[in-house]
């Protein structure tokens, strides 16, 4: 497939970032020393094995969680030097997430759940529409519990990209799902990057992921061990997993 997609520059970069959670007097230094950067339309795939701080760094790139030291620009802005208000706009209007485990409001129909972001003031697409990318605008009057797990997180999906982030999160994405269910979720995400130009970056420990991604951050014991960018990056069908 190669290099049929132009990046328009970088969108992020973290130099020197660290975290260290404190306890008490204990200190847990989860990450150390980071420096990387993300383009513009970057499929991205974070690998490591639990507890080797990949979620950490995932949630930094949000704006979820900030860094002990180091400095992380996202755009024109940096994101390290945001007040608490300045970072609350920025994750509901730059950052689109999505979960393991879908994270719908179980009282609330599909095109309900998407249409959540314009309720608080945020300029989205029309839910139905963001319904109809993830082929489920017939579903749009069902609750969570009248729906499969992949059609929950195909609702997660539409969620995320109706606010239109610049940057698309994905912890686990595929983790509650079969496979198949799981392949038809990547090709969602991927099309979000190859077609859409939006940077997505996706925490996994499935290695297999490697295959679909532009970039491939590698995470072991708090740091980043190797970066390996990926100039042929395969299409979801054709991982096996």
């Amino acid at each position: 497939m190669g290099d049929f997609k132009d990046h328009m520059g970088v969108l992020i970069t973290l130099k020197n970032v660290g975290k260290t959670y404190y306890s008490g007097s204990v200190a847990n230094e989860v990450l150390k020393d980071v420096n990387l950067t993300i383009d513009e339309g970057e499929m991205v795939v974070i690998l490591g094995p639990s507890g080797s701080g990949k979620s950490t760094l995932l949630n930094m790139l949000g704006g979820l969680d900030s860094a002990t030291c180091g400095q992380i620009t996202f755009g024109e802005k940096t994101v390290t030097d945001l007040t608490d208000r300045q970072l609350s706009a920025f994750r509901a209007i730059d950052v689109g997430i999505i979960f393991q485990f879908y994270n719908l409001i179980p009282t609330l129909t599909a095109m309900e759940n998407v249409g959540l972001m314009s309720e608080l003031g945020i300029e989205t697409m029309d839910p139905l529409e963001a319904l109809k990318l993830v082929g489920l605008e017939e579903r749009k009057n069902n609750f969570p519990s009248q729906m499969s797990g992949g059609q929950q997180q195909r609702v997660a999906i539409a969620r995320a990209i109706a606010k239109k982030p610049r940057l698309l999160l994905c912890d686990e994405p595929t983790g509650a799902l079969d496979t198949e269910t799981g392949k038809e979720v990547l090709k969602l995400l991927c099309a979000q990057s190859r077609e859409d130009n939006r940077t997505v970056v996706m925490v996994t420990h499935n290695a297999l992921f490697a295959d679909i991604a532009d970039k491939v951050i590698y995470v072991k014991n708090g740091t980043v061990n190797k970066i390996v960018k990926n100039d042929n990056p395969k299409s979801a069908d054709e991982i096996v997993w």
